[in-house]
C-alpha cells in the first residue's frame, strides 16, 4: 500500500513538472528523450535497490549521486528524469518531517551526479565493491 501511494505521488509530481513541449519536440524527433527519460528512471530505481540491499551506513549519499550520475549519462531525458524523481524524493521525505540538512545534502550529492561529478566522492569506506 505504501509502494503505491509512493507511485502515485512520484506520477503526480512527474506531471506537475513536465516540459511537455520537450517531450512533444522530442516524440517528433524519434522519442529520444523520452526513450532516456525511461532508462533515466530505471537507473534510479536500480541505486534505489542497490541502497536498499546495500543497507551500510553512511552510503545513502553515494546511491543518490550514482543514481543521478548513471542517468544523467544518457542524455538531456535521463538528466530531466533524475531531477524530477530526486526532487519529488527529496519533497516527500520532508512530509515526513526529516531535516533540512539532510535534505540539502541529498540535494548537493543528487546535482553533483547529475552534472557529471564522480558518484565515489560520496562512496563511505568499507562498501562492497559490488556496488
Amino acid at each position: 500500500m505504501r509502494l503505491s501511494i509512493c507511485l502515485m505521488l512520484l506520477s503526480f509530481a512527474l506531471c506537475a513538472n513536465a516540459d511537455w513541449s520537450g517531450i512533444r519536440d522530442s516524440l517528433r524527433r524519434g522519442g529520444a528523450f523520452v526513450r532516456d527519460a525511461v532508462g533515466g528512471a530505471k537507473d534510479m530505481y536500480r541505486a534505489y535497490q542497490d541502497m536498499r540491499e546495500a543497507n551500510y551506513i553512511g552510503a545513502d549519499k553515494y546511491f543518490h549521486a550514482r543514481g543521478n550520475y548513471e542517468a544523467a549519462q544518457r542524455g538531456p531525458g535521463g538528466a530531466w528524469a533524475a531531477k524530477v524523481i530526486s526532487d519529488a524524493r527529496e519533497r516527500i521525505q520532508g512530509w515526513t518531517g526529516r531535516g533540512a540538512d539532510d535534505t540539502a545534502a541529498d540535494q548537493a550529492a543528487n546535482a553533483w551526479g547529475r552534472n557529471g561529478g564522480d558518484p565515489n566522492r560520496y562512496r563511505p569506506a568499507g562498501l562492497p565493491h559490488k556496488y
